[in-house]
Order: structure tokens, then sequence, then C-alpha cells
């Protein structure tokens, strides 16, 4: 009997010994801090866009491809696309013909209606008296779905707007080093731009 005991007791011992022994190699859950896939940003080269039909034209980075889109009729609207950062800058052109408070007007509506996502719409104008182009160019801090904006005008004959839009959800965080790379882009389109 009391051998009996001694190894109910030498099987007890051994099985906490080993449960002991099982519990004290899991690893400690530790919570991981929130991070972001890293965005490798392509080297790029510009040149002109050979639209021959088109009444502007403009310096073009290596990464992107025209796309032409042809929204309610509009001619002239294309979609500037970079596969690589899922990004797109859509660009509408309308001919000024007695209309140019109007379409003034809708582009200033189309940017304010970001305003109640937006934490600051700072605006800086833009000009190139030698090609008559001038315009505005507009970044929206914070989450919005399109972190940038711009107008190009010569104010008689051309209207042009880009709007930048990322496909994906809008963190600004996240995608800074995105809209960095865009917002040198953007201004490379301004500062070449050319009525035809």
């Amino acid at each position: 009997m009391r051998a009996e005991i001694f190894d109910m007791k030498k099987t007890a011992i051994i099985l906490l010994m080993t449960s002991v022994l099982f519990m004290s190699c899991q690893r400690r859950a530790v919570p991981k801090p929130i991070g972001y896939f890293r965005i490798a940003i392509p080297d790029t080269a510009y040149s002109m866009t050979q639209l021959t039909k088109y009444p502007y034209s403009f310096r073009l980075s290596n990464n992107a491809y025209i796309k032409d889109t042809l929204v309610d009729g509009e001619k002239f609207w294309i979609d500037i696309q970079y596969p690589t950062l899922n990004a797109t800058i859509h660009c509408s052109y309308k001919p000024i013909q007695n209309n140019f408070r109007t379409l003034a007007n809708d582009a200033h509506e189309f940017l304010y209606k970001h305003t109640t996502v937006a934490s600051a719409i700072p605006i800086q104008e833009f000009a190139n008296p030698d090609k008559h182009v001038w315009g505005l160019f507009v970044q929206l801090h914070g989450n919005t779905a399109t972190p940038m904006q711009f107008v190009l005008t010569d104010s008689t004959k051309h209207f042009f707007r880009g709007s930048v839009y990322c496909n994906c959800i809008p963190n600004q965080d996240s995608l800074a080093p995105i809209y960095n790379y865009l917002s040198k882009d953007v201004r490379v389109i301004m500062e070449s731009m050319t009525w035809q």
C-alpha cells in the first residue's frame, strides 16, 4: 500500500513538474506598436507629353502614364496613372467661353467640399507669365480623399484642373512618402504646362 501511495505521489510530482515546464516555455504576449508598410519611391525622369491633339502639354514622370477619359462627353480629360504608387491625378479641361467665373467657382466649391475632414488647406499661387499660365496649388492636410488639387489657366481660353487621389483609405501618416512624391510631380506639371 505504501508503495502505491509513493508511486502516486511520484506520478503527481512528475505531472506537476512537466506542466510547469510546458507553461514556462510559452512566450508572453506583448502588444506590438502600430506600424506601416514601407513604400519604395522610384527614381524619376521627366519628358514632355505627346498629346498632339490636346490644347495643352506638360512634362510627365516616367513612372506615370496618361489614360484618356471621356466623362459626360467632355473632350481632353485625362487620368495620370501611377501604377506602382496606386495613385491617380484626375485632370479636367474646359475651354473658356465667357464662363471663367463659373469654372473658377466650380473648382472652388469642389475644393471646399473637403473642409469637414481637412485640418488645414494652404493655398499657393502660381504664375508663369512667359507661358501665360497662372494658377493655384492646394494641399489638404488631414485624412482627406484628395491630398492636393491644382488649377491652371490663361484666363482667356484654357482652364485645367487636377485632383490627386490614392486608391486606398486615406491615412496622411502612412501615405506621406507618396504625397511628397506626387507633390513634386504636380509642381513639375504646373511649371511645364504650355497651351497649344
